[in-house]
């Protein structure tokens, strides 16, 4: 059992943790087995590279820890068994494991949440774990980026490449005959 002051620390902490992230999931574990928990744990920390984290927590310091935060509007979800996950980047990606485990899992169940101020609910968790994560937007707007360059560099290489195409056609032909 927690003393006043430790519950007290793990609250600011919490706090200070709420105003970092980009999103909070809420989700309810009744039912998994405590393998299932760890290995979702692990998966969270792996794919998410310390951007990611999933924690079990009492109701009572949940509510006290979101006073006054954009998270607050969900506070009536914390009843039964709760746990959070957190992001403190890419809200899709971490959707994507959540979504993914639930669907692996039957026990495992997806409350709502807050995504950048805004509340969503299990559907819309759904929805965001079908989004390319920011890594892979990055990369599509990079290769959007790069494409006029690089069709311009073959371009302007194009009349050379040609050029010493039909001289070597030509000397070949000239050593033919």
């Amino acid at each position: 059992m927690l003393s006043r002051a430790q519950k007290e620390a793990q609250v600011e902490e919490l706090k200070e943790k709420f105003s970092r992230a980009t999103c909070l999931y809420l989700v309810d574990y009744r039912g998994l087995d405590v393998e299932s928990v760890n290995k979702l744990r692990r998966r969270v920390r792996k794919e998410g590279n310390g951007a990611y984290e999933y924690r079990v927590l009492k109701n009572a310091v949940l509510r006290r820890a979101v006073e006054g935060s954009d998270y607050a509007r969900i506070a009536e979800k914390f009843v039964g068994p709760t746990a959070v996950a957190l992001s403190f980047g890419d809200p899709a990606g971490l959707a994507k494991i959540l979504d993914q485990f639930a669907g692996e899992n039957q026990a495992f169940a997806l409350k709502g949440g807050v995504v950048d101020g805004t509340a969503v609910t299990r559907a819309d968790i759904a929805v965001l774990a079908t989004l390319p994560g920011i890594d892979e937007l990055r990369a599509k707007i990079v290769g959007l980026l790069l494409a006029p360059a690089t069709k311009l560099a073959r371009l302007v290489s194009e009349p050379g490449a040609g050029l010493a195409r039909l001289l070597a056609a030509h000397a070949k032909q000239g050593e033919a005959g």
